[in-house]
């Protein structure tokens, strides 16, 4: 029996959700249907809420419900010290570890030239900027151990190694091809233990920023 269109409009609409089958929106769908109307309208409020109040960090680019996130304004952080992500679970990732005191910068994405994306749309003047203002002395650069992630950070260190600031790359831990965001702490206590300066004769590719 087919279910009335309500039911399969919704269920459409939570199979889009990353992980979510259809089995799975079924069961989303009755729980709503046996849990009261003030909690399904909670639950709609509440992403109504993420998307009108969540931004990003002035500063960092990382998720803020402030002009400034919380880490960039803490003054217990070691304010000469930045990781740079790909993207800012990444970052919340790093930070459930414990051990990395440092601030962050948010890139929100990589360097794709298969889909056109390159150095331009991460906003790398904003970066130095940072680096520059702030004083900055180490930049931790922790992109995914993939190809873009990879490709990524080369970009980096050519443009922040004139810069005059230690350069340094997470070390062993992660896997190649593993990504920062579904790595376990114990794994990225050893990637940010491990880090590794990078050296001047690293083959760098030629960009302009």
């Amino acid at each position: 029996m087919a279910y009335p269109r309500v039911i399969e409009n919704l269920i459409e609409n939570l199979m889009k959700l990353p992980g979510v089958g259809r089995r799975s929106a079924e069961r989303m769908v009755f729980w709503f249907l046996d849990h009261t109307t003030e909690e399904a309208q909670r639950m709609a409020e509440s992403i109504t809420e993420l998307k009108e109040r969540l931004r990003f960090c002035r500063s960092c680019n990382n998720f803020t419900e402030t002009d400034i996130c919380p880490i960039c304004t803490d003054q217990t952080r070691d304010t000469k010290t930045v990781c740079i992500v790909e993207n800012p679970k990444d970052a919340a990732a790093i930070e459930k570890t414990g051990h990395f005191k440092g601030l962050y910068f948010v890139l929100l994405g990589t360097v794709i030239p298969s889909e056109g994306q390159g150095l331009e749309d991460l906003n790398l003047h904003k970066l130095i900027k940072k680096i520059m203002d702030e004083n900055i002395e180490e930049v931790v650069i922790a992109t995914d151990a993939d190809m873009e992630g990879e490709l990524t950070a080369l970009h980096l260190i050519k443009i922040l190694q004139p810069l005059g600031v230690r350069v340094s790359r997470i070390g062993v831990g992660l896997p190649a091809g593993g990504s920062v965001e579904f790595a376990d702490m114990s794994t990225l206590t050893m990637s940010l233990k491990s880090r590794r300066d990078v050296p001047n004769t690293l083959p760098q590719p030629q960009v302009n920023v």
